[in-house]
């Protein structure tokens, strides 16, 4: 067994990976307490082609030192915005037509794997504080 080389990936250019096709999902980074977590949403948004990334609350923003570290790039090819107040992303959001899902256990969650997703539909997925979870404010 061999580990390949990032040449070996084909990782895409900034400028192919923005001229790209996307899948029709957007990750809302609700106050996130890690610029470690935060590159790593970043280098997942990239392997996932997401849409974009919205950062609210004390979530870190780019060009952080520990975003950099774990994103290994991908900053410089996902579209990412901040916006403060995670109600106003989601209220953003669903005008935009998102449907928007909270990552979160509460007593009425579903599980991932019986989550019915809908062809052609558009997601926005909220995940919380590493300790807090989710905003009050986001949950139905």
């Amino acid at each position: 067994m061999k580990k390949r080389s990032l040449k070996e990936l084909n990782r895409l250019s900034v400028e192919a990976f923005t001229a790209s096709e996307k899948t029709p999902v957007v990750i809302v980074l609700d106050t996130i307490r890690s610029a470690l977590n935060v590159g790593s949403a970043f280098r997942t948004a990239d392997a996932y082609a997401i849409q974009k990334i919205y950062l609210c609350g004390i979530s870190a923003k780019p060009p952080h030192r520990e975003i950099l570290k774990t994103a290994i790039g991908a900053t410089e090819s996902v579209d990412w915005v901040y916006i403060e107040d995670v109600v106003t992303a989601i209220q953003e959001l669903k005008t935009e037509g998102y449907q928007v899902l909270a990552i979160e256990q509460t007593d009425e969650s579903v599980e991932l794997q019986a989550y019915p997703v809908k062809p052609n539909a558009s997601y926005a997925l909220v995940f919380g504080n590493e300790v807090k979870g989710v905003s009050d404010d986001v949950l139905p």
